[in-house]
């Protein structure tokens, strides 16, 4: 008799994803900030809860939960999703559309938005749990399902590790992970090795004199002090890093005044930067502060610069041997799979999950876009750059096939290792 293959056993316990696609889009009308799902974290608990399989969890690090399913001896296998929303207001118009607002980490009242795909996650992940507990006949080990609070603001993987994750569950052999990206949706990429870059964030803090609009003479204005810095800083990445590396420096945000006749006292500058390489980082740490302290001299600002990190995320490095494993599975069952992924800018905190614990991990992306859209951009009918992408007011991954190819990726990831 010939051995059931990965899909066989996907094609055995076939869920009706109709309830699943209602579920996104509740997720999606109703989004929360970082630090604030407490809402969504019920949600996701109640759902499991109904599968009747799983030992539950709950306000891990804040609002993560995990649900562990224990099917004999074998590997332990843990499955991610993150759940935290952007403060984006939604311009899509989609009839399930986000008119949320909640205040943010500083009080500020912010429109709400689930403008990276979260709310796609989340479900992905629930419908796996499903089809991974009705095909325990065909597996044998542990299954973990967790759902990680603050991906946003890089803290939730590690407040769910320093809140004892480990010591709740069974310590997994392999943790995977999956992100909607803007490809064309039905598609699957991952790669080998670095997958997605590091991320740091600060806020700097420039100082001047204050004044008035029409005495400049009397003041040290930071207005002019923040322009030469932002200037400066874009010579970091073509003029200090090598070539063939890779490397990003945006400046965010620049916030100085309240009106047009009165020189501030003060401007506040927020840079957000990209790297892949420890050593690129340290240089461009280096080269900040060495351009903000050496123009804060220049302009004879009153007192030093103020640095302020605000948010570190470590690269997402692919475990070679997994991402080969299952980039096989991968291509076996997905029509549309890419074992060679360009590696992205963008960053994560899922691989703090497997790294704090000395944990191999792997990461893959799934496409979001519409497939008609995604061809005609191809076909320059129009132009890729308009197709909304992460982040975006605009961005709406289409429900269907995304939503099958990201609950399918993580069963055949979860089952590559658990099969017998």
């Amino acid at each position: 008799m010939a051995q059931q293959s990965l899909s066989d056993i996907l094609a055995t316990a076939a869920v009706d994803l109709t309830p699943y696609e209602t579920l996104y889009k509740h997720f999606h009308t109703h989004p929360e900030l970082s630090l604030q799902e407490k809402a969504t974290s019920k949600k996701i608990a109640s759902h499991l809860s109904q599968l009747g399989a799983y030992e539950i969890h709950t306000d891990i690090g804040g609002y993560g939960l995990v649900g562990i399913l224990k099917n004999g001896t074998g590997k332990t296998i843990l499955l991610r999703a993150d759940m935290d929303a952007l403060p984006v207001k939604e311009l899509t118009g989609l009839p399930y559309a986000s008119s949320v607002t909640m205040a943010d980490a500083d009080g500020n009242e912010k429109p709400v938005m689930h403008a990276c795909g979260h709310d796609m996650h989340i479900t992905c992940l629930l419908a796996a749990a499903e089809v991974l507990a009705r095909t325990k006949n065909a597996w044998s080990g542990t299954l973990i399902v967790l759902f990680q609070p603050n991906e946003e603001r890089g803290g939730g993987a590690q407040a769910m590790v320093d809140d004892g994750l480990y010591s709740i569950i069974p310590m997994p052999d392999y943790v995977f992970g999956q992100h909607v990206m803007r490809m064309r949706a039905g598609s699957v990429g991952s790669r080998p090795g670095t997958i997605m870059a590091a991320a740091d964030s600060l806020k700097i803090t420039l100082y001047g004199r204050g004044g008035h609009g029409s005495q400049p003479h009397q003041t040290v204005d930071p207005v002019l002090l923040a322009s030469h810095v932002v200037i400066r800083l874009q010579g970091i990445v073509s003029r200090e890093v090598d070539a063939n590396d890779l490397a990003v420096v945006t400046v965010g945000s620049l916030q100085a005044g309240q009106t047009e006749n009165i020189i501030a006292d003060r401007a506040e500058i927020g840079i957000d930067f990209r790297t892949v390489k420890l050593e690129t980082r340290e240089k461009i740490i280096s080269a900040i502060r060495r351009i903000v302290e050496a123009e804060c001299v220049a302009s004879g600002s009153p007192k030093p610069p103020l640095f302020t990190p605000t948010r570190r995320f470590p690269p997402t490095d692919n475990d070679k041997h997994l991402a080969s494993q299952l980039a096989a599975s991968f291509a076996d069952h997905f029509e549309d799979f890419d074992g060679d992924t360009p590696r992205t800018n963008v960053s994560e905190d899922f691989s703090t999950l497997g790294t704090s614990q000395g944990l191999p991990c792997s990461f893959w992306f799934i496409g979001g876009i519409d497939p008609e859209l995604w061809d005609k951009g191809q076909r320059n009918e129009i132009p890729l750059e308009e197709i909304p992408g992460n982040h975006s007011a605009l961005f709406a991954p289409v429900i269907q096939p995304t939503m099958k190819t990201g609950m399918d990726a993580l069963c055949i990831a979860a089952l590559t290792f658990l099969k017998k």
